[in-house]
């Protein structure tokens, strides 16, 4: 397919397309003489990823990073996109019946409370906060909340991101230069919104394997992934002390 007709059937501009080209994001298969772009059904395939990342909210750098990773999988990427928008859709579906509501109270037709009001606006629940309360106590919990709340959607955007490069990397050796760089990052994010030692740091990592819970969600980027974080907390957390 030349470059017009993948534009017409994907929607995509065709400057968008020369662009990805340049940068390196979605090459085509082909380059003729006369210097057309011929794109192969693995290209559209490749396109067709890329726009559920952008659709996700993923900066067009770091999904280069996981295209070009050896470790990429393109199934359980598409797996997780589809979990990713069902949870967004989701959270849309509850941001819409709260508007309507909003409307109807507008008019005098029905009395919203305040927390009514904000239902919908979802900065990352937590499934294990009443665990962390019972394990850290209130005042921690309360304080990781807040800063969760200050940052809002970009933590959530970054924390992903972080989850998928380490995804990329969980088959390389936990010790190996790389991984320590990418864990690194995940305890500097872990820090932006709570307070962690490198002890705890470790014991957390500890618990991302010890707990179903936890090993459930954090493989849903990677089979494998929590007990590769596991072992790269540790070595991070040994080095540190």
């Amino acid at each position: 397919m030349k470059v017009k007709e993948v534009a017409a059937l994907s929607g995509v501009s065709v400057r968008t397309l020369h662009h990805y080209d340049d940068i390196g994001l979605l090459v085509p298969d082909t380059v003729t003489e006369a210097g057309y772009r011929v794109y192969s059904d693995e290209n559209v395939a490749t396109l067709q990823q890329i726009l559920f990342f952008r659709e996700l909210g993923f900066p067009l750098k770091k999904i280069s990073e996981l295209l070009s990773s050896p470790s990429f999988n393109r199934k359980e990427a598409f797996e997780l996109q589809r979990e990713m928008l069902i949870a967004k859709r989701t959270q849309l579906d509850r941001m819409i019946e709260t508007l309507d509501k909003t409307v109807q109270s507008e008019r005098g037709e029905i009395t919203m409370t305040n927390e009514e009001k904000f239902k919908g606006f979802d900065f990352g629940a937590n499934p294990f906060e009443q665990e962390a309360r019972e394990r850290w106590g209130n005042a921690v919990v309360d304080r990781a909340n807040e800063k969760v709340r200050t940052f809002g959607k970009g933590a959530q955007d970054e924390m992903n991101e972080i989850y998928f490069k380490l995804a990329a990397l969980r088959d390389k050796d936990p010790a190996s230069e790389e991984a320590q760089k990418a864990i690194g990052e995940w305890y500097t994010f872990l820090n932006k919104i709570g307070d962690y030692s490198l002890e705890a740091f470790a014991g957390l990592g500890e618990m991302y394997v010890a707990d179903e819970r936890f090993m459930k969600n954090i493989d849903k980027f990677g089979e494998g992934l929590a007990v590769f974080m596991r072992d790269a907390m540790k070595v991070y957390a040994e080095k540190g002390e």
